[in-house]
């Protein structure tokens, strides 16, 4: 499955945590995993805590001091730190399923990492049922 994840900013978070768990649900699998991966060189997926919004905002701050956009980079395109971010960040995320439902901490959601955009991007969703064999 794609989820097609559309972006606003230069670098933003999107909670894609809903779409994700509507999807598990869709699929009728109770046990089993959730694989993400985002096929993007500046873009990336995390969990995160989804409570409190400025999580988010801390988060995109630090990344961008540490990595920021002019940096005397020398790839031509002009989007280094975005790459660097990317790399860092990580491109795919694995989450057991139990019971139909994401197994995700209280606090915790997924988050869509945009740090080239805005954009119109994809994200890969494999949902993944858990088989047990029998021995006897």
């Amino acid at each position: 499955m794609l989820l097609s994840v559309k972006t606003h900013e230069r670098t933003e978070l999107v909670d894609i945590t809903s779409e994700i768990q509507d999807l598990v649900r869709k699929s009728g699998i109770k046990q089993g995993l959730c694989m993400l991966y985002v096929p993007h060189t500046t873009a990336a997926v995390t969990i995160n805590e989804s409570a409190d919004p400025t999580v988010k905002s801390d988060m995109l701050k630090v990344l961008n001091q540490v990595i920021p956009w002019d940096a005397n980079y020398r790839h031509l395109e002009g989007n280094s730190a975005a790459h660097i971010k990317t790399t860092l960040v990580g491109s795919s995320e694995l989450i057991a399923i139990e019971n139909q439902r994401l197994v995700l901490g209280t606090w915790q959601g997924i988050f869509f990492c945009e740090f080239d955009g805005p954009r119109s991007r994809k994200l890969h969703v494999r949902i993944i049922e858990e088989k047990y064999a029998e021995f006897g």
